[in-house]
């Protein structure tokens, strides 16, 4: 996975994404030109215009995220519309796609620390368009966030201890409002737990979404974003998990969503999972409960199924562990099942 420093202006900042990370900007938009007529028969055209429905809630909640695509843009030698659109192509044409993920949380009193991790389950060809940015910005937290290229937010944890990871919610609801992978960002930009928290939980999103937040002050919560309810649900006994369902009950009444069977099945195995831990679990420990191969190939850690169609087909792209009280992040490309071959990558 490429590592790039980014440093400076929102704009120079995306000029730098867009330079040097010109071939996985390209792949992206590639990739999604093909997903967008696989799952919704919308050309890119389309797809542009659609994307630039989210403007003006953007320009109103973010402006800088605005400057900051415009620079990605140029530096890859593309239209700021095509920076748009893959920003927002969780709303475009993939609120009914089967994305993956399995995504935990743990502190006290289950650690000293408090651990973050998440599977991300998606297109295998997405692997080729993956950065790993280092963002220093003038005023907000320094960032450290695995993406994909042209996109401004994703998975990630900053230098004030702040962490988050994404679970996908298979539902047609969705608004003229802020992307939900702008709302990552902002949770990334933001210095407090309460200051992140705030940044998505007032409906602003514009697709619903699973977001677990966490700190290094041993906070965390899972918060459940759309653009009409946003439910918040606090840890167990220190621990938070999720998977791709609605799981807390007012949310479910307000926004529908049609998950696969395996959501269930996979948050089932990972409370198992998380229960047998020892306490005061290391980096090592938490790529294993993301290893498990209960129900597979449909699980926790995830291949490709030859049973199932091809734009339903996924596998885990990446694995992440982060130890927010110690500020490290560690990574394994591809499935964590393989990490004694692949190694982990420490940043």
């Amino acid at each position: 996975m490429k590592t790039i420093e980014l440093h400076g202006t929102s704009f120079s900042i995306g000029l730098k994404h867009g330079v040097q990370g010109k071939k996985e900007v390209h792949r992206s938009l590639e990739t999604y030109e093909q997903l967008f007529k696989g799952y919704a028969s919308l050309s890119w055209k389309k797809a542009k215009e659609k994307a630039l429905l989210h403007f003006n809630a953007i320009e109103a909640y973010r402006p800088e995220y605005l400057d900051e695509m415009e620079g990605i843009a140029r530096g890859a030698g593309v239209e700021f519309e095509d920076i748009l659109t893959l920003n927002a192509r969780s709303e475009i044409a993939l609120t009914n796609s089967p994305d993956g993920c399995t995504s935990l949380a743990i502190t006290e009193p289950r650690s000293s620390k408090t651990w973050l991790a998440q599977n991300w389950d998606w297109k295998g060809e997405q692997t080729d368009s993956l950065l790993f940015l280092k963002i220093e910005q003038p005023n907000k937290p320094n960032i450290e966030m695995v993406t994909e290229g042209g996109i401004i937010g994703k998975i990630g944890c900053n230098d004030s201890g702040i962490g988050v990871c994404l679970n996908a919610l298979l539902t047609r609801t969705c608004e003229a409002k802020v992307p939900i992978h702008l709302g990552l960002r902002a949770v990334l930009d933001s210095y407090t737990f309460e200051e992140a928290l705030s940044s998505v939980d007032h409906n602003q999103m514009a697709s619903p979404a699973h977001f677990l937040i966490a700190s290094k002050e041993k906070k965390m919560m899972s918060v459940e974003v759309s653009p009409i309810y946003t439910a918040k649900i606090g840890p167990k006994d220190g621990v938070l998990l999720h998977t791709n369902h609605i799981c807390e009950l007012a949310m479910r009444n307000e926004v529908f969503d049609s998950p696969h069977d395996d959501s269930y099945q996979r948050l089932k195995v990972i409370d198992k999972l998380v229960n047998s831990l020892d306490c005061d679990p290391d980096a090592d420990d938490i790529f294993s409960l993301l290893a498990d191969h209960d129900n597979y190939p449909d699980s926790i850690c995830r291949h490709g199924n030859p049973s199932k169609l091809t734009h339903e087909n996924m596998e885990t792209v990446f694995s992440i562990v982060m130890d927010l009280t110690s500020n490290k992040v560690a990574l394994i490309l591809g499935n964590p099942c393989l990490s004694k071959k692949a190694g982990t990558t420490i940043y």
